[in-house]
């Protein structure tokens, strides 16, 4: 029913299982410690595999957690962000003093301007009007018809 090199139905092939074999742990052989100078190559640790093969590498150094003492109590970015909003407002109050400085400054120089309308156009008219009234260092200039011809006046 089946050719020759056709592989069998399951029922006819044997089952093998295969079990891993655990490895005894491995022993570590670290290098003696060298002291190490800044910017330097760091020590060299060696393991030994229980087949005998030497496995080495860099030895890491654990990273030592942030100690909770010394953060903070607000985030750096919290107080950059609450100083900025202090700075906003002062120059808002600020432009806002500006703005009635200046609109205080423009009503005083126009009140002036206006003042001293007043009073010279008070000057002007007392001069006009009251050269009438008295008598003495007036001028009095009586004109009568005068003919003008070739830019001569004969009066």
């Amino acid at each position: 029913m089946y050719p020759e090199n056709a592989p069998h139905p399951p029922a006819q092939r044997a089952v093998e299982v295969h079990h891993p074999t655990p490895y005894p742990p491995a022993t570590v052989t670290p290098a003696p410690p060298v002291p190490v100078q800044p910017n330097a190559v760091p020590a060299v640790a060696s393991i030994v595999l229980p087949d005998g093969r030497v496995v080495t590498g860099y030895a890491i150094n654990p990273a030592h957690p942030e100690s909770v003492a010394a953060k903070p109590a607000v985030s750096r970015a919290a107080v950059n962000v609450a100083l900025g909003g202090v700075g906003f407002l002062a120059v808002c109050g600020g432009l806002i003093l500006l703005t009635s400085f200046i609109a205080a400054l423009t009503a005083f120089i126009t009140q002036l301007i206006i003042l001293a309308a007043v009073i010279f156009g008070g000057w002007i008219a007392v001069q006009i009007f009251g050269a009438h009234g008295h008598q003495g260092g007036g001028i009095t200039v009586n004109i009568r018809k005068a003919v003008i011809k070739r830019n001569h006046f004969r009066g």
